[in-house]
């Protein structure tokens, strides 16, 4: 496989990138004298993803919800009863895995062994292995799973603002499914899924460390072949009203104080590449001004005691679904919600301070910058940026370049009381 590399020569980085035969686009990006290595083996098959059209037929499956998480987990079972952590564990590496909305990765880092642990990723990712018997016993399992994040209060907070902001897109669905969901999954049904979604155009490679590229392409032509392409999964195009569900959404735990997290709905969506970065760091520079720990809005309501040093916020704009938020626990969350509200309007009216912007993206640039030195950040960025068309290397250029007048189009576009949701979580009775 020939691969052709990308420079940066600001930022003295490269990435090696090409597709191979089979269809899986691999990316390395070479760190000469590092001591650790990561790798993370990914396929754009997330919760979003309700639907299954069987290759090669005519067949279109509803999925349960929860199935592709599901999948996550089984995939480390091995024929031989053992499964693939025992296997990391044995040459030192720490591995994981993750589902989101719309992605499922696996991944290792390590000192040394690379491309043993290289052969062992590669390797369980491609040979599923699913019997009644073991999907019966994970059914258990996730049930359980499922059961304790109904009882974790963060979860529900996030969950109850999506299922508030959303009517149609499956992002406002829990990532775990349910109890009742995950109990329709069958060993066949995961096979079609493994069939569909793990397929080679389907998936993304990324390597990070002093690594030798032909190595490391051997190890992956032992496990992947063009016979199991089946092209790269085109995602339903979801018809989500510009409004959300519900404004405000309530509910009751054991928590010591309220817990608020106000979210705001992003109406357009399938956006890609530069378009989808610059968008992001708009997006972020907007916040980081409106709400960051330096801003005089943090400053009053901290000192009047509405909020505390958990209020924060976040960004998450991808391309079939995005919001921006800011939570945190606060005695009055109502109180909240319309100084947010009275924030955004006020600077709509004014505008945005020059010498601020310049401020905040001197910082989110000296951000991007560091995490060149941390190889999981670089490869779980990476990933998730190839994913989307983006590339990483081009966050510098974009941050310098964004105006006031963007900033300001961006503020009207995004940050509207009619796309708001409070979702709040309130102590039971009598627990305050």
């Amino acid at each position: 496989m020939k691969f052709e590399k990308i420079e940066n020569t600001m930022l003295k980085e490269t990435i090696l990138h090409g597709v191979h035969e089979s269809g899986l686009r691999v990316y390395i990006v070479p760190k000469q004298g590092f001591s650790k290595y990561y790798a993370i083996y990914g396929t754009e098959y997330g919760s979003i993803d309700t639907k299954l059209n069987v290759p090669d037929t005519d067949e279109v499956i509803e999925l349960p919800d929860g199935i592709a998480h599901f999948l996550e987990h089984k995939l480390f079972e091995e024929e031989d009863g053992g499964n693939a952590f025992d296997r990391f564990a044995l040459t030192g590496a720490n591995s994981n895995a993750f589902t989101s909305f719309d992605m499922t990765a696996y991944l290792f880092s390590c000192t040394d062994s690379f491309y043993e642990n290289l052969d062992i990723l590669i390797d369980f990712v491609n040979h599923p292995y699913f019997t009644d018997e073991n999907v019966a016993k994970e059914q258990g399992i996730i049930g359980q799973e499922i059961k304790m994040y109904d009882d974790d209060p963060n979860w529900r907070l996030f969950f109850n603002m999506l299922q508030g902001m959303y009517f149609k897109n499956p992002v406002k669905t829990d990532i775990a499914g349910t109890v009742e969901s995950i109990a329709k999954i069958t060993p066949d049904l995961l096979f079609k899924c493994c069939d569909a979604f793990y397929n080679p155009s389907n998936m993304f490679l990324v390597m990070v460390g002093d690594i030798d590229a032909d190595k490391a392409m051997a190890i992956v032509d032992k496990y992947v072949t063009s016979e199991r392409d089946r092209g790269r999964i085109e995602r339903e195009i979801v018809d989500e009203p510009k409004t959300v569900a519900k404004s405000v959404v309530y509910q009751k735990m054991s928590v010591s104080k309220p817990q608020f997290m106000i979210g705001f709905k992003e109406l357009e969506t399938d956006i890609t590449g530069t378009a989808l970065l610059k968008k992001q760091i708009e997006t972020n520079v907007i916040l980081s001004i409106l709400f960051g720990k330096s801003s005089e809005f943090f400053t009053e309501l901290y000192e009047a005691g509405i909020i505390d040093g958990s209020f924060s916020f976040e960004c998450e704009l991808e391309k079939k679904y995005g919001f921006s938020s800011v939570s945190g626990e606060s005695k009055d969350p109502n109180e909240v919600f319309n100084r947010v509200i009275k924030r955004i309007e006020e600077v709509k009216s004014k505008g945005f301070d020059e010498d601020e912007i310049s401020r905040v993206k001197k910082v989110l640039i000296g951000a991007n910058l560091r995490g060149y030195n941390d190889v999981e950040r670089i490869g779980n960025n990476f990933i998730r940026s190839f994913m989307s068309d983006v590339n990483p290397f081009e966050y510098e250029r974009i941050a310098e370049a964004v105006e006031k007048d963007a900033l300001e189009k961006r503020l009207r576009e995004h940050f509207n009381k009619d796309a708001a949701v409070l979702s709040v979580i309130e102590p039971l009775d009598g627990e305050e």
